[in-house]
């Protein structure tokens, strides 16, 4: 508990602005998520071509 809280301490600019702005980048990390999904599917399958078009399509 004693970490979290000194983590806490050191982040405390990133911790208000969470907590006070209206702005979030849910949406980037769900996209970045689902890229890294398609990823590990196509992992050993098939070249950057399939990727890139699974990526695309998505």
């Amino acid at each position: 508990m004693h970490s979290f809280a000194t983590g806490l301490e050191r982040d405390r600019a990133a911790v208000d602005a969470e907590l006070t702005l209206p702005h979030h980048n849910g949406r980037i990390e769900g996209v970045n998520n689902k890229i890294k999904l398609l990823k590990r599917q196509t992992y050993g399958r098939a070249g950057y071509r399939l990727l890139r078009h699974r990526i695309l399509l998505n």
